[in-house]
Formats: C-alpha cells, sequence, structure tokens
C-alpha cells in the first residue's frame, strides 16, 4: 500500500463522502472513537490494577489482555459497519443505473402507443382504444415510480441539485390545483384553500417544493377517497403563509388517517400503513421519505398528527429565503 493510499484511508470525511453516510454512521470514524475508548480503558485498568494489585506482572497481563479483547472487538464492529455501508452504496448504485436504464424504453413505449392511439397507423376500434388507454395509464404508474427511484437514489447518494430561485408559491400552488381538478373531480374530493394571495417570493427550489406539494396532495386525495365512511364526500383544507421569515404549509384530510403503531415508520422508505394496504390504493411507499428529505434539504421541519378514521394533518416550515 502506497502513502497516498494510508493518507486516502485516513481521511475519514473523504470516506463518509464516498460510502454516502454521515459522520457519525462512517467506519473510519467509528474506528477512531473505538480507538479513543481502547486508549481510555486500557489506562483506566492500569490505574485500578496497580490500585488494587500488589504484583505487577499481574497487573501488565491484564491491561493487554484487556487491551487486545477490545482490539479484536474494535476491528469486527468495524468491519462489519464497512460492510454494510458498502452495501448500502452499491445497492443506490444499482438503483440509479436501472432507473437510468429503465426512462429510455418507458419513454419509448409512450410515444408508440401515442402514435397508435392517434390513428396515424391506421383506424382504431373502440375495444382497442381501451386496451391503449389501459397500457398508457400503467407506462405513466412506471415512469412515476422510476422518476421517485431516481430521486431517492440521489438522495440517499447526496447528488441531488439544489436550483435557486425566485418564486411566487401562490403561481406555483395555483399550477399544481389545475393539473390536479381532473383527479379531484374524479374522487369526489372537495379543496379548500386558505393563505394569502400576495406573499413575498420565495428564495428556494422551486422544483423540489413543487415536488412535495404534488405528493401531499396526491395522498391527501388518495386517501381521502378511500374514506370509511362512503357517504361522507371527502374534503382537504390548504393553509399557507408566513411567521417571521419562516413560511409555512399545512395540508388536513379527513380520510383513513394513520394508525398509532405506524406513525413511526411514515417517512421511511416503502413503508405503507396497514390500513393503506387495505384499502388497496396504489402507491410506492417513497412519497413521504421523498417529502421529508426535500423539506430537510430546504433547511425546514416537517411533522404530522393524524387519527385512524377521522384523518391525517401534514405541517411543513422551511425559511423564506435559503442562502
Amino acid at each position: 500500500m502506497t502513502w497516498k493510499e494510508i493518507l486516502s484511508e485516513l481521511d475519514v470525511l473523504n470516506q463518509c463522502k464516498k460510502y454516502g453516510i454521515p459522520l457519525w454512521q462512517c467506519p473510519n470514524f467509528l474506528f477512531l472513537v473505538m480507538g479513543g475508548i481502547i486508549i481510555f480503558s486500557t489506562l483506566l485498568s492500569y490505574f485500578l490494577g496497580k490500585r488494587y494489585i500488589d504484583e505487577p506482572e499481574v497487573t501488565v497481563l491484564i491491561v493487554i489482555l484487556f487491551t487486545i479483547i477490545l482490539l479484536i472487538l474494535s476491528f469486527i464492529i468495524t468491519r462489519s459497519f464497512e460492510r454494510l455501508a458498502e452495501a448500502s452504496r452499491l445497492k443506490s448504485e444499482f438503483v440509479s443505473i436501472v432507473s437510468h436504464q429503465l426512462r429510455a424504453p418507458i419513454s419509448n413505449m409512450k410515444w408508440a402507443l401515442d402514435f397508435l392511439m392517434s390513428g396515424r397507423s391506421g383506424k382504431v376500434e373502440d375495444a382497442q382504444l381501451g386496451y391503449f388507454q389501459i397500457l398508457k395509464q400503467n407506462s405513466a404508474r412506471m415512469e412515476e415510480l422510476v422518476a421517485d427511484l431516481l430521486v431517492v437514489s440521489r438522495i440517499d447518494q447526496g447528488t441531488l441539485p439544489v436550483k435557486m430561485s425566485k418564486f411566487s408559491f401562490r403561481e406555483l400552488l395555483d399550477g399544481i390545483i389545475f393539473e390536479f381538478d381532473s383527479y379531484l373531480k374524479a374522487s369526489n374530493v372537495q379543496l379548500k384553500i386558505e393563505g394569502p394571495k400576495i406573499l413575498p417570493q420565495l428564495l428556494q427550489n422551486e422544483d423540489h417544493i413543487r415536488d412535495v406539494i404534488q405528493n401531499l396532495l396526491d395522498n391527501a386525495i388518495r386517501y381521502s377517497a378511500n374514506s370509511v365512511e362512503e357517504k361522507k364526500r371527502s374534503k382537504i383544507q390548504i393553509r399557507y403563509g408566513k411567521k417571521g421569515n419562516q413560511f409555512f404549509f399545512e395540508i388536513e384530510d379527513n380520510g383513513v388517517g394513520i394508525p398509532k403503531e405506524d406513525q413511526k415508520h411514515i417517512f421511511e422508505k416503502f413503508f405503507r400503513s396497514r390500513n393503506a394496504l387495505k384499502q388497496e390504493t396504489q402507491g410506492s411507499g417513497l412519497g413521504l421519505y421523498i417529502v421529508k428529505s426535500l423539506i430537510v434539504l430546504a433547511k425546514g421541519r416537517i411533522s404530522f398528527k393524524s387519527e385512524q378514521d377521522k384523518g391525517s394533518t401534514f405541517l411543513f416550515t422551511i425559511p423564506m429565503s435559503l442562502k
């Protein structure tokens, strides 16, 4: 091993970036911590032995044995963490590669379907058109899943780009609601908005904030439309505004809610609550993980409160200006 390689191994911050994990989870940092513990424990055992054991040979032997045991344990623990970190990195890279490779064939399939449905290749019968619509809907779902996997992969690797810009939140929200209008009507969901029409512009990553709102609104519609009280019209209420130098956004629904035992897992990857599975709603379990990650990236906070069969409320706050 060359001196350059040795110095590279000793560069703790560089190793943490390589694995894409926080400093406190990094194997090399853990090794340094364990080293400190070993030195402290060795000195402690030496002074205790010197004080309470008369024979110096016995004291030295105890210290040596204790040090060897700690070194072995330190090596085992550090190597285990290193293997876990490497496995996590390889998994993220695999997901990223697969997601990239799937995007092209899915796009090609959508273009081919659009061409067939246009009738330019020949007359399309009503029965055929129905099948084409099913294929188009499922290809859109696949495209959405691939996009989510790609975002998750970039979040895990710390490579998600951040593009700062000034934008009007109200204009952003109006655009999202326009996109969701058909979905709201089809799901028989009533949407109410409370917030100032004139608000200072946000200096944030507009695309990230859009993704957050879209995911939260999609979840609210999805689980409100499957409310346990079928005769009750589903309602969603959005509140937003400015408090000091913070922007807040709150979305409340009267849907199925989240069971208490599932609430601690709600922001985890691929997690779906038990009642969501029973309702047979479509979803990958990535939406809320992405939401929380993007809010953290925006230097904000997100929280929620929920009661089963009564609904959920999600609230996030972010700085008006992310400098």
